[in-house]
């Protein structure tokens, strides 16, 4: 009996990795190769879209010297979003591409704001307009680099550059181009609205799809250059948290998933679209047919802890790092955090936010500083979940991904700060599994998502909260919800000093 196989390709920010699975759900192989980062200026963020291409090919490579190609029944995508990826009107990259951390066009998110009106805009776009987002980065290319304005054909985003050389086609999914800033998210379309606000012809922009359709198949000229086989169809797939909720067998309302890596995720569905009254949450398109996704996103997570350990402790172990705050006691003897080492999206907006220690004394040594950052982030964590939990979002659990997750004694900070049960499933590959899952959807072995994931995501362990933790950390939030409004004014004036 012939095999049934399914690829997830994940663009990510560090590397393209190739994902094959079986119908059942077992991961039967991984691959992935490393993407080099640019930054040009502080707080820009570039990448070579060949770069891209390179790695993606050359996993994929490497995955069908396990699997047969002709037994590869569909293939799902997923990476890094809002990514500007510029192209001439060939489908040749006009410029490296500005990418999700990018903080450049503040001053276009500002513009386009006064323009719409705040709330207008965000009960149309699903979210404040935020400079990581993908249209204020082509108005900054028209203000600032307009001989390559002057060239663009189609603008796509990282996973769906994957998708047009493997293809040839402009497309992009629902969930994924939520994240441009031009769609009107209560009708799954583009916006004449907002494309009008930021003059950005409707041709530059690929075609829609829903997540688990199919969209395009593989060219005979990818096919030569990857292995796969020629007309293998290729999925909408999602970006990479919207997908990695799916690898998480998010799919339900009343779900919810906290992912800690280098950025803090959290995520919920929902059957309707309700925005955050006041746009302090993306509401993005869901990875299913009509359905959305809430999603609360601090820019700094687990990076910031990795921050700390290589800025000032590099031969130490994480290990080590974990002994050493096990023997710390809660609240790093007043030591507090604030988390905002590479600015803020949710729920405070402000590129130029920055990281704070606050409390420090005499007796704090590097395991309080540990701590302290394991419990900000732990914190910040917290109040997506507080922004999910004023939508009516109120789970009773929530899935726990990311480096974080590997960490028990983060992992039981993490717990008690939120408050509820938290719990691992049986595949650390997120985004990557969730294309995957799709892309079996979109071949037809699951009549829909939901049903996908309850055959191929199972919960493996529990994590309850400790009473008294959750005690000492709900009287000690308040002090950290605090620390934001108190230095605002400070990490603006920090700023303007720089500048």
């Amino acid at each position: 009996m012939t095999n049934k196989y399914l690829i997830g390709i994940d663009v990510s920010t560090t590397a393209s990795k190739a994902l094959a699975i079986d119908e059942q759900g077992s991961v039967v192989s991984t691959k992935s190769y490393p993407h080099d980062l640019s930054t040009p200026r502080p707080l820009w963020s570039e990448q070579d879209p060949e770069n891209w291409w390179s790695a993606t090919s050359s996993a994929l490579r490497d995955v069908i010297k396990e699997i047969p190609a002709e037994e590869i029944v569909a293939i799902g995508l997923t990476g890094q979003m809002h990514g500007l990826t510029p192209l001439d009107a060939a489908g040749r990259p006009l410029r490296p591409a500005i990418l999700w951390n990018d903080q450049r066009s503040g001053a276009q998110c500002e513009e386009i704001t006064e323009k719409v009106g705040a709330k207008h805009l965000y009960q149309v776009i699903g979210s404040i307009l935020l400079a990581g987002f993908t249209a204020p980065k082509i108005r900054w290319l028209k203000q600032n680099e307009p001989d390559v304005y002057a060239q663009l054909g189609h603008v796509l985003l990282p996973k769906d550059y994957i998708r047009y050389r493997l293809s040839g086609a402009y497309v992009a999914d629902v969930a994924d181009a939520s994240g441009f800033g031009l769609m009107d998210l209560s009708k799954r379309t583009w916006s004449d609205e907002m494309l009008a606000a930021f003059d950005i012809p409707r041709e530059w922009l690929p075609e829609l799809c829903e997540s688990p359709d199919i969209c395009a198949y593989v060219s005979k000229e990818a096919a030569a250059v990857t292995g796969l086989k020629a007309g293998t169809p290729i999925v909408g797939g999602a970006g990479d948290q919207p997908a990695g909720g799916v690898g998480n067998g998010i799919v339900a309302q009343g779900q919810a998933s906290l992912t800690i890596g280098t950025s803090g995720v959290a995520y919920a569905v929902s059957a309707q679209y309700t925005p955050e009254p006041d746009g302090r949450l993306h509401t993005f398109c869901g990875p299913m047919p009509d359905t959305w996704m809430h999603m609360g996103v601090m820019l700094s997570a687990a990076g910031g802890l990795r921050w700390l350990h290589e800025t000032f402790a590099p031969e130490m172990s994480y290990n080590a790092i974990n002994q050493q705050v096990e023997s710390v006691p809660r609240g790093a003897q007043g030591l507090l955090f604030a988390p905002y080492l590479t600015g803020e999206r949710n729920p405070h907006p402000d590129p130029y936010a920055r990281g704070a220690f606050v409390g420090l004394t005499l007796r704090h040594a590097l395991p309080h500083f540990f701590r302290a950052v394991m419990e900000g982030v732990a914190f910040g964590m917290r109040d997506q979940l507080e922004l999910l939990r004023a939508l009516g979002v109120n789970p009773q659990e929530a899935v726990i991904s990311g480096g974080a997750a590997k960490s028990p004694v983060w992992r039981q900070i993490t717990t008690d700060i939120m408050g509820i049960p938290l719990y691992t499933v049986n595949t650390s590959e997120g985004g990557a599994f969730g294309a995957a899952i799709l892309a079996a959807v979109g071949a037809g072995l699951y009549p829909d998502v939901p049903t996908a994931c309850t055959q191929m995501v199972r919960k493996v362990e529990v994590f309850e909260p400790d009473p008294a933790g959750v005690a000492e950390y709900e009287e000690l939030y308040p002090s950290y919800q605090a620390l934001y409004p108190a230095l605002k004014e400070t990490f603006a004036a920090l700023h303007a000093f720089e500048a």
